[in-house]
């Protein structure tokens, strides 16, 4: 199952936050590693703080030829829940191509050493 972050403008900078709170039961984010792959370019690749993702969307023979669909990960954080504990993975993300749905995807590693990964799906709509 794949949850939806509400339709961006290409011009914008947000930030989108997933929280673990529920699913960590008490333990807290160690880490976390942001992915992500485009309608137009289904390669599920990291995308770390202040790096541009830049694909080109292809013409399904050549995968060099077409627009060129860039996605930036402005920043990255985890934030504390009202408890206190490290539970909210958030990134602000900029850019994207117009009418293009992104998947992203957050790895969490917790302070047990278990891995987990949710989905999110991302519209680029220009308003």
């Amino acid at each position: 199952m794949s949850f939806r972050w509400p339709t961006k403008d290409p011009d914008e900078r947000l930030d989108y936050s997933v929280d673990w709170e529920r699913f960590l039961q008490g333990a807290t984010i160690s880490e976390v590693t942001w992915l992500v792959k485009t309608s137009l370019y289904n390669v599920k690749t990291e995308i770390a703080d202040g790096e541009t993702l830049t694909v080109a969307s292809g013409n399904g023979a050549d995968p060099t030829v077409g627009v060129a669909d860039t996605i930036q990960n402005v920043s990255t954080t985890i934030a504390t829940n009202a408890a206190g504990n490290q539970t909210i993975a958030t990134i602000n993300i900029g850019g994207g191509q117009n009418n293009v749905e992104y998947t992203f995807f957050c790895q969490m590693r917790d302070s047990t050493g278990s891995i987990a990964e949710r989905s999110i799906k991302l519209r680029v709509k220009e308003r």
